[in-house]
């Protein structure tokens, strides 16, 4: 049995969804988004992020930790609180002892949909349907989450970060 996080990190929203796989049905076990106040400092919202992701993996106890690959912006300012989001989740996996496995947006894309430049809505339907959801998460962080979890579960051999 294998019990999968997924994460799309972000600042102003970071979207999460646990997978479970016993090999031949997959199931949802949890998802959602951690959106720390927008008006507090950096410091503040990146410690909502680790306390979140922490408390996810505490009251789920997956067994594996996967995250999307940050891709380069212009902005460099952008680049540097992202890196910031994506360590401080990293860390809390760490801190759980969870092994961390990192995808690039295009590889996710391709594992889920089958076409590494697939749109938002693109990805949000198959994994709406790969998952047999009943209802499908609006923020497009959390299907991105739970497409990273899909995109590790389907890796023949998959190396740690």
């Amino acid at each position: 049995m294998r019990r999968i996080i997924g994460v799309d990190p972000g600042i102003s929203t970071t979207g999460y969804g646990v997978i479970e796989s016993d090999g031949d049905a997959i199931s949802v076990i949890t998802w959602g988004a951690i959106s720390p106040p927008s008006k507090k400092t950096i410091h503040v919202r990146l410690g909502v992020l680790y306390d979140g992701i922490k408390d996810i993996i505490d009251r789920y106890n997956p067994t594996e930790f996967a995250i999307e690959e940050a891709f380069y912006r212009n902005n460099a300012k952008t680049v540097l609180v992202l890196g910031q989001a994506r360590g401080v989740v990293m860390l809390a996996a760490a801190h759980q002892g969870l092994p961390c496995y990192e995808y690039s947006p295009r590889k996710i894309k391709m594992s889920v949909v089958g076409n590494g430049n697939a749109s938002k809505e693109q990805v949000q339907y198959m994994v709406a349907s790969i998952l047999e959801m009943e209802k499908t998460p609006e923020k497009h962080d959390v299907t991105d989450a739970l497409a990273t979890a899909l995109c590790h579960l389907h890796q023949p051999e998959a190396i740690a970060a």
